[in-house]
Formats: structure tokens, sequence, C-alpha cells
């Protein structure tokens, strides 16, 4: 599942970074948190590499 949004890409990017031990989980908050208590590295990096160009910065659709 990409993101669809660049915002949701950020947070899916600062999870894996905490999964892998490169970024404090402290250090997290908001939707990155959620993202990295609820899913696995292999999500995470499904989410994280997807391309940004033409995504909004938030998603306004639910």
């Amino acid at each position: 599942m990409p993101a669809k949004s660049q915002a949701q890409q950020m947070a899916a990017g600062a999870a894996l970074s905490a999964k892998r031990g490169e970024k404090r989980v402290s250090e997290l908050d908001g939707a990155a948190k959620q993202m990295y208590e609820s899913m696995d590295e292999q999500e995470l990096e499904k989410i994280a590499s997807a391309k940004r160009k033409n995504k909004p910065k938030h998603n306004t659709k639910s």
C-alpha cells in the first residue's frame, strides 16, 4: 500500500527509521508513533518508498 500523501510517507519513514534502530522511539509522535506500533518493517517500507511526485502534502479524503 503506497502512501496517499507526503505527510503519510514522511511519518512512515520516521517509524521505519525507529524500527531499524536509527532513531529513538521517544522522538516519534502522532501518526509516526501509531505506525511504529501497528505495522511491521515491510509494511512501513512499502509506504515510505512510494514516489512523492504528484502527491498532496496532506490527504483530505478519507
